[in-house]
């Protein structure tokens, strides 16, 4: 049988790799779609490293598709209904990693049942233990590149997540209130290794903070 053909909404965060993994295993999935806001903070996207957004899609073997956007509230929807037109003749499915976003998944089924498209969200209800247990039981290596909350550490970012650093978080999380799992904005991350890509990745990075807890690791090189 015939597999459906599908593009992920990507970051390079934890939650689209993860998708895309999952994705993989039902659908074709040759492109990855990355959306990129002109400010830190949108109502619906991520902020990736354009750079690092191309060596992940580089050594996943998949073409990225770019789009950016001023991330007006309701404005950035028309930027993403561009960037999915792009590809609508050519997949059947947009894949996306929200896990409990009500206003972002809203947004996109409409936009891509506009074209006829499907949404597929293989992580929609999950729970923050079971989203870490998977991604480091298939071997993730996961950083983060943006906190924006009380309770996480400047000296976190750029190190990858391991058992004991996440340990580390989930103590921080009950003290502090933020979730596991970033949904909200709490924090950012990126992908150095999953499973389906070639090699690791290696950053050359520096930390920039805006106030006592926004703190951003600017990624000068990626090999």
């Amino acid at each position: 049988m015939k597999r459906k053909k599908a593009a992920v909404l990507f970051t390079g965060g934890k939650d689209s790799c993860l998708a895309l993994y999952k994705a993989e295993k039902d659908y074709q999935v040759d492109y990855l779609l990355a959306l990129i806001p002109e400010n830190n903070d949108s109502f619906m996207f991520h902020k990736p490293d354009e750079k690092l957004l191309y060596r992940q899609a580089e050594l996943l073997g998949k073409k990225l598709l770019i789009g950016y956007t001023k991330g007006k509230k309701e404005m950035e929807l028309e930027d993403l209904k561009m960037l999915i037109d792009r590809v609508k003749d050519r997949v059947d499915t947009i894949v996306i990693g929200g896990i409990a976003s009500n206003y972002q998944g809203k947004r996109i089924k409409s936009i891509a049942s506009g074209f006829g498209l499907e949404v597929y969200a293989p992580l929609w209800t999950y729970d923050a233990d079971k989203l870490w247990r998977e991604l480091l039981g298939l071997g993730f290596k996961v950083i983060l590149v943006k906190i924006a909350c009380e309770g996480l550490s400047r000296g976190m970012l750029g190190k990858i997540i391991d058992k004991e650093m996440l340990e580390d978080i989930k103590g921080r999380s009950e003290r502090y209130g933020f979730s596991i799992d970033f949904e909200g904005g709490d924090a950012e991350t990126a992908v150095l290794s999953m499973p389906g890509m070639q090699k690791k990745i290696n950053i050359k990075a520096k930390i920039e903070s805006e106030d006592k807890y926004r703190h951003f690791l600017m990624i000068r090189g990626v090999e």
